[in-house]
């Protein structure tokens, strides 16, 4: 289903902020993810793209490239209907944005893009739910919907198996900071979803979203989708990528734990 914007009466903007605050909590470094994401993405293909938002939940990378660039536009597609109803209450009735409730684990749904192809494509924190088969018949699909010269940034979780002391050091710093932060009032990612239930306005997407996707404020029960072989390694990735028949791949920012991976058509 392709829409427009929408509002409501609900507090939008401190729903998109709070969804930030959370994430930052995991990606304390999130807002650089960003900004070279944007960067890569504004040397290939100009300051006035259309972009296609993969998973795009709040609607995060959406509100960045608007901001970044106001020519830009953008159609934003995900599954969570909490989280496209936050979405859709965030960017209003701006026109310069569309939204397409779509799974993206069905190989059909870019039957439903209002556009045939796209400058870029720009994900984070999202495929790695994915398992390794249907991914890399995702970036098939992707490689089919950019134009020529057109670019897909993915930043997510990715690791260099080479380095496994340094791993595990990083991890236990980083369990350290958050342990800390908890402390201090940080909401994680199930606090998060209990406050949206209890919210009159998002109660029943989030109904729906639980139904669909499992409920995230019981991290004890299984998730609905099954639990296979997921890529963690930029280098599965950047190879994926390649074999989907993209004419260059490489990694253009790490942290620790995160990476950015971008492909050329």
């Amino acid at each position: 289903m392709t829409d427009t914007a929408t509002t409501t009466d609900a507090d939008w903007q401190s729903w998109q902020a709070s969804w930030d605050r959370q994430q930052e909590w995991y990606m304390p470094d999130r807002e650089e993810r960003f900004r070279v994401m944007l960067e890569t993405a504004e040397a290939l293909v100009g300051s006035e793209p259309l972009v296609l938002d993969l998973a795009c939940g709040t609607g995060t990378i959406t509100d960045r490239l608007l901001r970044r660039f106001p020519r830009a536009r953008s159609t934003a597609v995900d599954l969570d209907p909490a989280l496209l109803t936050i979405a859709r209450g965030h960017f209003g009735d701006d026109e310069r944005v569309r939204f397409v409730t779509g799974d993206l684990t069905d190989p059909f749904w870019p039957e439903l893009l209002p556009h045939g192809s796209y400058d870029a494509v720009l994900t984070a924190t999202a495929l790695h739910w994915l398992e390794t088969e249907p991914l890399a018949a995702l970036y098939r699909q992707l490689h089919g919907l950019l134009r020529d010269g057109g670019v897909f940034l993915n930043a997510d979780h990715m690791t260099d198996e080479a380095a496994p002391r340094i791993n595990a050091a990083v991890h236990a710093h980083t369990e350290a900071r958050k342990d800390r932060e908890r402390a201090d009032g940080a909401q994680d990612w199930a606090a998060w979803w209990r406050a949206v239930a209890d919210d009159p306005t998002l109660a029943e997407p989030a109904r729906r979203r639980f139904g669909l996707l499992g409920d995230p404020r019981h991290p004890s029960v299984p998730r609905s989708a099954p639990q296979g072989d997921r890529p963690t390694t930029t280098d599965w990735h950047l190879r994926a990528l390649r074999d989907a028949g993209f004419a260059e791949a490489r990694q253009v920012w790490c942290s620790a734990s995160d990476a950015v991976v971008g492909a050329l058509r």
